[in-house]
């Protein structure tokens, strides 16, 4: 099993409580999401129209700035899965730490996989792995650095699942050619993960390869359609993103007040050296707050941001 956050099930057959209790900070995932709006009955009903899927695709390349090719799937986490098919099976550099999902869909498609630390070991790998902004500990990598690592490898994969109030991190408004593919995620930023939408871009010839390997209606019609109007409306995006800066901040401000140290983190996400992470894990959780500890860090926490203020209110007396 590869770790993740989440499973509040989990979490309240360990420590009890009803899940709807839990704050579940375990993610990354915004807790204050985009509103959803009714959907028209047709999109539950009927199997996702070109015209839908065309939509989203439009609001995406806007929202992402971008007219590359691309592909609209049940979430990055199923580009993921199809990135081992785009190529003969050889070797996989992942930039690490970082989401495990990576080297481990890989790894179960029989690629012999690496996990560097620095940039420049990942020259020569058949894949390679970057996530920007990475997670869980923020660090971001220049374009400009990774196109010219793109030109060192076979094929460059760049997860920008949190890139969203970053975009000056992103390659999307400039991708090289070939020899690149983009992987965003709309549920994160946006907050609705369990519509499961997310974007691949990059190369014809790959897309054209993942759109093969899905099949017919990779991505739901709710989540295009509502994909289609979350992704256009740019003014509650910019609010969102201010939102997110000042929530880091105050965030940060808590858990230092606790006695942790900053390792790190997005907006969206937090990361602390907190000296046991499951002790200060369990700590929480005796408040009903869920948070993402790492076994093979265990120094380390990582929070997502709450959301409304009663949430804030909790975690504070928790960290009290």
């Amino acid at each position: 099993m590869r770790e993740h956050g989440g499973d509040l099930d989990a979490a309240a057959a360990r420590y009890g409580g009803d899940p709807a209790d839990w704050i579940d900070l375990s993610t990354g995932i915004n807790r204050q999401p985009w509103p959803m709006p009714d959907l028209p009955e047709a999109v539950t009903r009927a199997l996702p129209t070109r015209a839908l899927t065309e939509a989203a695709m439009a609001a995406a390349r806007s929202a992402y700035r971008t007219d590359a090719p691309g592909l609209a799937l049940a979430g990055a986490q199923a580009a993921i899965q199809l990135v081992p098919l785009l190529r003969p099976r050889g070797l996989a550099r992942v930039l690490s730490p970082t989401y495990n999902e990576h080297a481990g869909a890989l790894d179960a498609a029989g690629w012999h996989v690496e996990t560097p630390a620095a940039p420049e070991d990942l020259a020569g790998a058949d894949v390679a792995v970057v996530v920007n902004p990475n997670n869980p500990d923020g660090r971001a990598h220049d374009p400009a650095a990774l196109r010219a690592l793109a030109a060192q490898v076979g094929l460059l994969v760049v997860d920008e699942s949190f890139a969203d109030p970053e975009p000056q991190l992103s390659l999307l408004p400039d991708l090289p050619p070939e020899g690149v593919l983009v992987l965003r995620s709309f549920g994160k930023f946006y907050g609705q993960a369990g519509l499961r939408l997310g974007f691949a871009f990059g190369a014809e010839a790959d897309i054209a390869r993942m759109r093969a390997l899905a099949g017919p209606w990779a991505a739901s019609g709710p989540a295009l359609a509502a994909g289609a109007q979350a992704l256009a409306d740019s003014g509650w995006r910019s609010r969102a993103v201010d939102r997110l800066a000042a929530g880091a901040e105050r965030l940060d401000a808590l858990a230092t007040g606790a006695g942790w140290r900053l390792a790190g983190g997005t907006t969206q996400f937090r990361l602390y050296d907190v000296g046991d992470g499951q002790a200060a894990r369990a700590r929480l959780a005796r408040h009903r707050i869920w948070s993402r500890a790492f076994a093979a860090r265990p120094e380390w926490l990582r929070l997502g941001l709450p959301g409304p203020e009663h949430e804030w209110r909790r975690l504070a007396e928790a960290l009290r």
